[in-house]
């Protein structure tokens, strides 16, 4: 045989490539055509939402034994920096990223982008868990590592809705993003126990837990999950990329600085350096919106917004994520801080309770997010996303009219009714958004609705504290000074006490310490007779002390609360009547869909957007 017919024929190694390639075409040729392939596809893209937001949570209760583990005081005013971005690192990198993933999704494969982010996740907790410095530079690891495994949970986050969205027919995606949003949000509170749990045992484990189902989500999504969407080949957006996260980094972190001190104030929203990220951020979010108008193939597809229903959605999102945001940090320092100590609890033993306690909001959502989102499916969102932000405004404006020390079972019942709210709401606005955008733009418009949604947390973590150091500032000093005085403490030392930062106290409640042992310290302390020592330490001197001017900080952030949800109430009713992108057949899901009839079978096969005709009765376009 001549060398040039040997070098024409496949070598052994291509033929054997091309085999195994053909062998994996036809196993998701298999998967795909399966009935059972969308309950594969929700049950690992559920998972890998819970992890991600498990994380989100997991650190709030763990913090204490976290920095006692690393041998920091989080409460030193150097200190205080690594405490904000172990909290709220991974919130801004997921705000920053999710986009930029989402658009990477639809040109090389959204299930590719997902898997990844299991695999970055998975490595990132496993380095956390491995933590070993102590010190400033153990807790800077943590940071560092922390915003590193956001990127995993951001490529996560960007694609799940996208994976869902393509495997489920249009009359069935309420239920399904139903389902992935319960599971979001409850593992925002199951992070909060887990934390409670793990932490004091060995708090290498809060990092620890996550990396058996990230190892089995991996795997499971590389063996099951294959890409039944339609790619949109082209160029990465750098330019829109740099300037999006350029902008939105700056925003981020210039509020997430504002709630620090400055100088002789109790925020930082005079800090030369916090104005300059904000007006920054903004100037560079400007050129952004100008960079993508002129980008023939743009990251951000402002296009999108010619949506109505796609725009309206996306609002009320923005708005009753700023509503929702920050009402779990208050809501732990209300527990952690007054009403457990005041109900027998030791500060020690409050951030595990506090997550108990807080369960009711979470058994809200978990009942009505999953049949909202079914019930939307038939008769439209607009009626159950509209009503259940009215019903969250008008839970915020009940948890306004209780009194700081309340009666847990009506406190119980309004957490429960705020769930309930914002479960109606959830599931049937992400399945409207969802619905409106093209296939080739599911991954893009995901990312976008997400970095609405995580940057609204982040927003309203911001707005929350420093509505609530507002509402403090004014008489929280001269109530501590009095206080203190009162019971033996020197008017010097209570002084110094007084005069620090709103945010300290905070702060101290929001890790579960003993407010007034961690701000007086043990020398004083030891110069007192041993009753006033006792009481000042004890469970109720600081939680009632602090009861007023917290009382006021509450009304301050609740009253902002209620009218974020009842503007999101009013966007929601603004979205029209229930409009789908009506897909071509390439991308309808493989396996026949029994439940349709072949009416409705034959309207999906229409390659154009519409509003959708009625199944039986549904909301129409006014």
């Amino acid at each position: 045989m001549s060398r040039s017919v040997r070098e024409s024929e496949p070598s052994a190694t291509a033929l054997a490539s091309a085999r195994r390639a053909q062998r994996r075409q036809a196993r998701a040729s298999a998967d795909t055509a399966s009935p059972r392939y969308k309950w594969i596809a929700l049950s690992n893209t559920t998972l890998g939402v819970l992890i991600a937001t498990i994380n989100s949570s997991i650190l709030l209760i763990a913090l204490p034994d976290i920095f006692k583990g690393v041998q920091v005081n989080p409460l030193a005013p150097a200190n205080t920096s690594l405490l904000l971005w172990l909290i709220m690192g991974y919130l801004v990198v997921t705000a920053v990223l999710v986009v930029s993933f989402g658009r990477l999704g639809d040109m090389f494969g959204r299930v590719r982008m997902y898997n990844a982010g299991f695999a970055v996740f998975t490595v990132f907790s496993i380095l956390l868990a491995a933590t070993w410095m102590h010190g400033t530079a153990g807790a800077l690891w943590m940071v560092i590592m922390r915003v590193l495994q956001g990127v995993g949970g951001a490529m996560l986050m960007a694609n799940s809705n996208a994976i869902i969205t393509d495997a489920f027919p249009v009359e069935q995606r309420g239920l399904a993003l139903g389902l992935n949003q319960v599971a979001g949000i409850a593992g925002s509170f199951l992070g909060l126990i887990l934390g409670g749990l793990l932490a004091p045992v060995e708090w290498h484990l809060v990092f620890l837990v996550s990396v058996p189902f990230g190892v089995f989500g991996t795997f499971w999504a590389y063996w099951k999950l294959h890409d039944t969407g339609v790619r949109q080949a082209g160029r990465l957006d750098w330019w829109g990329n740099l300037t999006f996260a350029a902008g939105l980094i700056a925003v981020l972190v210039g509020i997430t600085y504002g709630i620090q001190p400055y100088g002789g104030h109790a925020m930082g929203w005079t800090n030369p350096w916090v104005l300059a990220m904000l007006i920054g951020g903004v100037v560079v979010l400007g050129i952004f919106c100008a960079v993508e108008i002129r980008t023939p193939e743009p990251m951000f597809q402002l296009q999108l917004f010619r949506i109505r229903a796609f725009t309206a959605g996306n609002l009320a999102s923005l708005l009753s994520g700023l509503g929702r945001g920050g009402l779990m940090f208050i809501l732990i320092i209300w527990l952690q801080g007054i009403w457990l100590p005041q109900h027998g609890y030791s500060f020690a033993a409050t951030p595990l309770w506090a997550g108990i306690y807080m369960l009711p909001l979470t058994l809200g959502f978990l009942v009505a997010g999953p049949v909202s989102g079914a019930l939307s499916d038939r008769f439209g969102a607009r009626t159950f996303a509209t009503g259940g932000m009215l019903v969250a405004a008008a839970s915020f404006v009940w948890l306004t009219l209780l009194p700081v020390n309340f009666n847990y079972p009506e406190f119980a019942l309004v957490l429960l009714i705020n769930g309930i709210g914002m479960g109606l709401f959830a599931a049937p606005n992400r399945a409207a958004i969802m619905n409106s955008l093209p296939p080739n733009q599911r991954g893009v418009g995901a990312g976008m609705s997400n970095t609405f949604q995580n940057s609204a947390m982040v927003l309203s973590i911001g707005i929350f504290f420093s509505l609530m150091i507002l509402g403090l500032a004014h008489t929280l000093p001269q109530t501590l000074t009095s206080g203190l005085v009162a019971h033996g403490v020197p008017t010097a030392d209570a002084s110094r006490v007084a005069a620090l930062p709103p945010v300290t106290v905070l702060f101290a409640s929001l890790l579960g310490y003993n407010p007034v042992q961690s701000l007086l310290g043990s020398t004083v302390l030891a110069q007192l007779p041993p009753g006033d020592a006792a009481y000042l330490t004890g469970r109720s001197f600081f939680p009632e002390l602090i009861s007023g001017p917290f009382a006021s900080g509450l009304a301050v952030a609740f009253g902002f609360a209620i009218a974020a949800c009842l503007i999101a109430g009013i966007a929601s009713a603004l979205r029209g009547g229930t409009y789908v992108h009506r897909e071509p057949p390439a991308v309808q899901p493989a396996h026949p869909d029994k439940s349709r009839t072949p009416q409705q079978a034959a309207a999906a096969d229409e390659p154009m957007i519409q509003w959708q005709q009625p199944v039986r009765s549904r909301s129409e376009f006014p």
